[in-house]
């Protein structure tokens, strides 16, 4: 058995030595081409996940949101209910928040969008929104007459936002309106202006909770708390542990939240990156199969002599299948590379997505499964032109 693998060996690299140099090069960068693209999409795809998740997570739900029992419009009690879950291990922050659709007037334009009412020093704990301010400050826990817009609801003068709600060039200092829902007037001067590249928060304005509890004549009230977990990924153990503290509020996690948008985007990312790899797959049977077929047509000849002289019939197929295994690794190796350039230069300079800047997110499952998948179409694409060649009698071989 060995010996007749030490025999496939030394025909395959004697034909690899003794064949086109350049045919060579081009098929492995073939392959590692192949390679590139196997990988490329489903990190994209990872990467979108994630920053789509890191979004949620960092500036709109946070890991887990508390929101009240059915039938009620606020939760009740929210001091000792925040205390209470501050006090399970694993909680990192919480941050109660009123939630209200309002109209914003500036000038002589309107936008009708979102507002928070927050406690500053609490949202500072659960979300990162204080870090993204890009004019003026972010809100003090006694402020009672000032606001922070989003970007995009603060605007550009003279600029449409697409559809999106926007004053069109308001700036920190500057004073707006708002009227609540049941019919109260509050003018604001704005503070500061964030930037998060998060559609419902770039296009919201956030005041403190106790200027919109005054406003909305609330007391110890909220629309929902966001809950801040020390470790990502774990929102699910940490909502059992919740339930088991006995709250009786409605508690879901930021996917449960985000009503499968995510979930559905991945989906048609993962249709496209079907479609790819499969196309990938076959580009590579064709290019590995027509390499060994042309080079078992040249050595047809050859062929019948190693037969003739008493080569078994299997080992020559397998010295075809090794220049594939060759071919295929080296490829795949290359690739690699390539891969490992694109990812670096991707993460010095990120897709720029609606919801933010992606990172490829390279897992190392889809690394094997790229070269699992090459190595099988390729033997298989091989193995089929040396085997119908090497089945010939030996005459007909040796004639050509």
């Amino acid at each position: 058995m060995f010996t007749g693998l030490w025999v496939s060996a030394f025909l395959a690299w004697k034909s690899i030595e003794r064949g086109s140099k350049g045919t060579l090069a081009l098929t492995i960068m073939i392959i590692a081409l192949i390679f590139v693209n196997l990988i490329f999409l489903p990190s994209i795809i990872s990467g979108v996940v994630e920053t789509f998740d890191a979004q949620s997570i960092n500036f709109d739900i946070g890991n887990l949101v508390i929101e009240p029992r059915e039938g009620s419009q606020y939760i009740d009690g929210v001091t000792s209910l925040q205390k209470k879950v501050e006090q399970i291990p694993g909680i990192m922050g919480t941050s109660p928040r009123i939630v209200a659709g309002v109209t914003y007037f500036y000038r002589d334009r309107n936008a009708a969008s979102t507002l928070y009412g927050i406690t500053p020093e609490d949202e500072r704990a659960a979300t990162k929104i204080a870090d993204h301010m890009i004019e003026g400050e972010f809100l003090s826990n006694g402020d009672t007459d000032a606001i922070i817009m989003g970007v995009t609801l603060a605007g550009q003068e003279g600029e449409e936002a697409g559809g999106l709600p926007s004053l069109q060039g308001v700036v920190v200092g500057n004073s707006v309106e708002v009227a609540y829902p049941n019919g109260e007037m509050r003018t604001y001067r704005v503070k500061g202006i964030y930037e998060t590249q998060s559609f419902g928060v770039d296009t919201a304005a956030f005041v403190t909770s106790r200027e919109m509890s005054g406003a909305l004549g609330l007391r110890d009230q909220a629309s929902m708390i966001l809950v801040k977990t020390v470790v990502n990924g774990r929102e699910e153990e940490y909502k059992r542990e919740l339930l088991s503290y006995g709250i009786q509020e409605e508690i879901r996690t930021f996917r449960e939240k985000s009503g499968g948008f995510v979930d559905q985007a991945v989906q048609s990312f993962n249709i496209i990156n079907t479609i790819s790899t499969l196309v990938s797959l076959i580009i590579a049977v064709v290019v590995v199969f027509i390499v060994i077929f042309i080079n078992t047509v040249n050595r047809r000849r050859q062929i019948g002599i190693l037969k003739a002289i008493g080569i078994d019939q299997q080992i020559i197929i397998n010295s075809y299948v090794l220049q594939v295994l060759f071919i295929t690794a080296v490829g795949a190796l290359a690739g690699m590379a390539l891969a490992a350039g694109v990812m670096t230069y991707l993460t010095a300079y990120p897709l720029v997505f609606p919801g933010g800047p992606v990172y490829p997110v390279v897992e190392a499952s889809a690394i094997l499964r790229s070269v699992a998948s090459l190595f099988v179409v390729s033997v298989v694409a091989g193995y089929i032109p040396a085997w119908q060649i090497a089945r010939e009698d030996i005459l007909s071989a040796i004639r050509g």
